[in-house]
């Protein structure tokens, strides 16, 4: 790594601890009814919202009707993109022409977006109309987020309440969090992003003739406003199947950086909103220094890897005596193996080659990298490089980060819910390692409430683990582009996308079958609702009990000591659920290569 790559860490980290604190206050301040300064442009659309849907947004719901109303909302707009993707081919503003796709690509499609994941089996520009992509999916976008937003919210407000039934108000929850925090950062976001180069129009696709004679198609469309709410809403749909690596999408290295630092903006900011509602900001910085420490770990592991290539790669220059500057790419077909170098070259050590496979020379090695760990450890699922061409450790971290639950910093909501869920669990263990009791800031750590982590953070493995073996004996090798362990990897990296609500591709796997989009939809819907239900539970269950007074015997959730047992707990947790199955694919294959056999 060079001083350049440091210099861009240590930036996007300082704008994100500046600009978080205040942006959580003003979340907490928004989501609990308080007056802000978008309120005299604002409150009368709330309002006019409120009277047309008939909804009080002062009345306070127990979880379980916090839950109901989530659910049929969620049904609700499952029914609307599903139908204009079914009849988009006979509905308005779709010049391109484009047929609808087939029943199970618009299922698979409409639950990706309801869930926050964004899987995408298709190419956006040669699949999806002008109104699918603004009215199916764009909306999804928003409101998706939105939901994350409620719920986490709503497990803020178990944590912070005593003796209340109720948890908040979902229809206010949302309304608000669209409203006062999506839609005020969007507007300016895209206006600055088309400022970058990036493409808004609504006029349809042109040929345009290349210097060779040859003619070529140019998509075009409202890609700006789909842009910044896929990267703020943690959505990660692109406009383009080629994603954040197509100029038109992602033009510059200010609108990458931009990028990155908008997936991060909300759920770094929320860790603050938990701390404003506990009146606890230390608990909220150190919550936030065991996600930045995990990041910065990630991102530097991947970005060695990628420095550093392959071994047989590095042994091919030095055996060609070319310069190693030069080699982009390893060029291995599907179960090459590279003869070693010539005794008179020193093959012990050759100089690393980097890799350059895969990544846009615009953005290079570093900033490739950091987006990797960005979107992976967010559930944004956006690329600028394509994650196929990692190397099989750079890829190991990948898979890691998703399989940990996307809480470093994870999903908009989903990630501080989730991390609610391994704080849980660490009180709890620390009570038993050391005879404390298990009290979570103030509040008793019962039976219920472990249980509950227990079951979110083992449901979302089930359809992860449980589809990736049938697929890897049934139907998945069928439509593998590479076999062996880089297959298997393929395959895991397919449904842990899925089941940890990510959206990001491994490339490589031909997903677009009814097998695969039914399945992968399935780890969807576990993996969203399989958290988020029993998280609700949890901020039902603390929201009624009576806080007790924090005294020396009660565990501190604050410091040093707090954030490296929390930490451990969730490596621990992590590697004993999915170490097995990464052993089959990237850590075999890293051992493969150093044998000098790629996939």
């Amino acid at each position: 790594m060079t001083p350049r790559d440091y210099l861009q860490l240590a930036l996007f980290l300082g704008i994100l601890a500046a600009v978080s604190p205040p942006l959580g206050r003003y979340i907490h301040r928004v989501l609990e009814g308080g007056r802000t300064w978008l309120h005299p442009l604002l409150g009368p659309v709330e309002r006019l919202v409120y009277t047309a849907a008939g909804i009080d947004p002062a009345s306070d719901h127990p979880w379980q009707r916090y839950a109901v109303n989530l659910l049929g909302f969620t049904l609700a707009g499952f029914c609307l993109t599903f139908g204009v993707l079914l009849f988009q081919d006979v509905l308005p503003l779709n010049p391109q022409g484009f047929p609808a796709p087939s029943w199970d690509l618009a299922l698979n499609t409409a639950v990706s977006f309801v869930t926050n994941t964004n899987w995408q089996a298709y190419g956006g520009e040669a699949t999806m109309s002008h109104l699918s992509q603004m009215v199916a999916l764009t909306y999804q976008n928003f409101i998706s987020a939105a939901v994350g937003i409620a719920v986490c919210m709503a497990v803020v407000r178990g944590i912070a309440r005593a003796e209340a039934q109720g948890i908040g108000n979902f229809w206010a929850d949302l309304v608000r969090s669209t409203l006062y925090v999506l839609l005020p950062l969007c507007l300016p976001g895209a206006l600055l992003l088309v400022g970058q180069g990036m493409v808004q129009t609504l006029a349809a696709s042109f040929t345009a003739i290349t210097p060779e004679g040859a003619a070529q198609t140019i998509a075009v469309g409202p890609v700006a406003s789909q842009v910044i709410i896929k990267m703020l809403g943690t959505n990660g749909d692109g406009f383009f199947n080629a994603n954040a690596a197509h100029p038109f999408e992602n033009p510059t290295a200010l609108a990458n950086f931009i990028q990155m630092l908008v997936i991060f903006l909300l759920p770094s900011a929320l860790v603050f909103t938990l701390g404003a509602a506990v009146r606890r900001p230390r608990h909220a910085w150190t919550v936030w220094s065991v996600m930045a420490a995990v990041f910065v770990a990630g991102t530097l592991l991947t970005a060695h890897f990628e420095y550093r290539g392959t071994s047989a790669m590095a042994q091919a220059v030095a055996a060609a005596d070319l310069p190693t500057a030069s080699a982009s790419a390893s060029g291995a077909a599907s179960g090459v193996t590279v003869p070693p170098a010539p005794a008179t070259v020193p093959v012990s050590a050759p100089a690393p080659v980097p890799n350059m496979e895969g990544k846009e020379v615009r953005f290079g090695i570093f900033s490739s990298s950091l987006f990797a760990v960005v979107t992976t450890d967010a559930s944004c699922g956006a690329v600028n490089a394509m994650h196929d061409s990692l190397t099989p450790l750079g890829g190991l971290v990948t898979l890691l980060n998703m399989q940990l639950g996307e809480i470093i910093f994870g999903g908009v909501g989903s990630g501080l819910y989730g991390m609610v869920l391994f704080i849980i669990l660490t009180v709890f263990l620390a009570g038993l390692m050391v005879g404390r009791t298990p009290d979570y800031l103030g509040k008793r750590i019962e039976g219920r409430e472990v249980t509950l982590a227990v079951a979110a953070l083992l449901l979302p493995a089930l359809p992860l683990l449980g589809f990736t073996a049938l697929a890897a004996v049934g139907w998945g090798p069928q439509a593998l582009a590479n076999a062996g362990a880089h297959g298997f990897s393929e395959l895991l990296y397919a449904y842990t996308s899925s089941a940890q609500n990510n959206g990001s591709a491994f490339a490589g796997l031909t997903v677009n079958s009814p097998v695969f989009n039914l399945t992968t939809a399935a780890s969807m819907l576990i993996g969203r609702f399989g958290v988020m239900l029993p998280m609700l539970a949890v901020a039902g269950s603390l929201a009624a009990r009576r806080p007790r007074p924090v005294t020396d015997a009660s565990f501190p959730v604050e410091g040093a000591t707090f954030a490296l047992l929390l930490t451990s707990v969730i490596l621990i947790v992590g590697a004993l659920t999915y170490l097995p199955a990464l052993s089959l694919g990237p850590i075999v294959e890293h051992l493969q290569m150093i044998e000098h056999q790629l996939y």
